[in-house]
């Protein structure tokens, strides 16, 4: 029987589980259930953390690994991401920065990149030889996981943590993720998810400082939230960004003028435009959700596209200017009505949502 190595990231840590038909996954709350047996130790979780790991996460990981009866291990990457750095130097010359001390976005991402890949490495490393040290003759398979949202918006590193054998999350969205949280925290009776779920999510792969704390929403420039809609839309809805920005501009009528709808839907299109590529090389994903933008059998779309969308986009200005003419009629009244979204039918195309005769429903 094979073994299964978690490669999460730090928040939930690296977990290795052993008897991969003992996973199960119900459809309606998404709940992954870890089945283990008595005296021995059946899961192993591996925190890769490096000094700008804050105490906080190092404490949840080692409270989520006691709560689940695995054997916990706080892997130190610091001296293999020197190493790297010294190489790097060593060959140019140059030492790059951070952000926060002067450096420019291309040393800042490449700082972080090597963070993320050492950690996919070391995960690799531990599926081929903890079988060995812990003297069973099997194998380990890696379990990625990196979510719809992070996939949509292109917000992870190629070859990092994200790369696997198979990710059990990977069709599924942050938002749905942290309601599963909060459900496992209680039903699962593992109390400490409730407290990853109400940390604010971050990479923890910049430094802090008194004006700057890495936060995933601040720099993905957009929210979970406004991801998920995004992503329920474009996928089971087929919207491109015209139909998104008619939709959305109903949608959030009385919150963000069409103007603002219009800079939030060119953002996101651009964003997966150009990371949309990352999408090929990503591990393949449990099937859980109709919004799953899992490119190896689901969602096979292109990968390569023209990130202005020019004619797109301008027709979303044109609308806009329409409805500028019109004093904010024109747009705010498109969309559907109330009676198809509560319709069991509703008007438009699409898979239904999962558990849902409501193709609107989560919408």
């Amino acid at each position: 029987m094979p073994y299964v190595l978690v490669n999460t990231q730090m928040e939930i840590s690296q977990l290795i589980v052993k008897n991969l038909p003992n996973i199960y996954f119900t459809q309606f709350s998404w709940a992954l259930k870890i089945v283990s047996s008595s005296n021995e130790h059946q899961s192993i979780a591996c925190l890769q953390s490096n000094i700008l790991s804050s105490e906080t996460t190092r404490e949840r990981a080692k409270k989520l690994s006691n709560e689940i009866g695995s054997w916990h291990l706080d892997v130190k990457i610091d001296t293999v991401v020197s190493s790297l750095i010294s190489l790097f130097c060593s060959l140019t010359g140059k030492t790059p920065q951070y952000k926060v001390d002067g450096g420019t976005n291309a040393e800042n991402l490449a700082l972080q990149n090597i963070q993320a890949r050492v950690r996919m490495v070391i995960a690799f490393l531990l599926a081929s030889l903890m079988p060995w040290v812990q003297t069973k003759g099997s194998f380990f398979l890696v379990l990625g996981s990196s979510n719809v949202d992070e996939g949509l918006r292109g917000y992870l590193t190629k070859y990092d943590c994200s790369s696997a054998d198979i990710n059990p999350i990977g069709s599924v969205s942050k938002q749905d993720l942290r309601r599963f949280l909060c459900w496992a925290a209680v039903n699962l009776g593992y109390p400490t998810l409730a407290d990853i779920e109400a940390a604010p999510p971050t990479a923890e792969l910049e430094p802090i400082r008194s004006n700057y704390s890495q936060l995933d929403e601040a720099d993905m420039g957009m929210t979970y939230e406004e991801l998920s809609m995004y992503g329920r839309l474009r996928k089971i809805f087929r919207c491109g960004p015209v139909s998104m920005f008619q939709h959305l501009c109903h949608r959030w009528c009385g919150r963000l003028t069409p103007a603002e709808v219009s800079v939030k839907v060119k953002d996101f299109f651009r964003y997966y435009s150009a990371n949309r590529h990352k999408m090929t090389t990503l591990t393949p994903s449990y099937h859980a959700e109709s919004y799953s933008p899992e490119d190896n059998r689901f969602d096979l779309r292109q990968f390569l596209y023209n990130t202005r969308w020019p004619w797109q986009f301008r027709k979303i200005d044109e609308l806009v200017r329409q409805d500028q003419v019109n004093n904010g009629i024109s747009l705010t009244c498109n969309g559907p009505t109330e009676t198809e979204i509560s319709s069991d039918h509703g008007s438009g195309m699409g898979v239904p949502a999962a558990n849902s005769a409501n193709q609107y429903s989560g919408i």
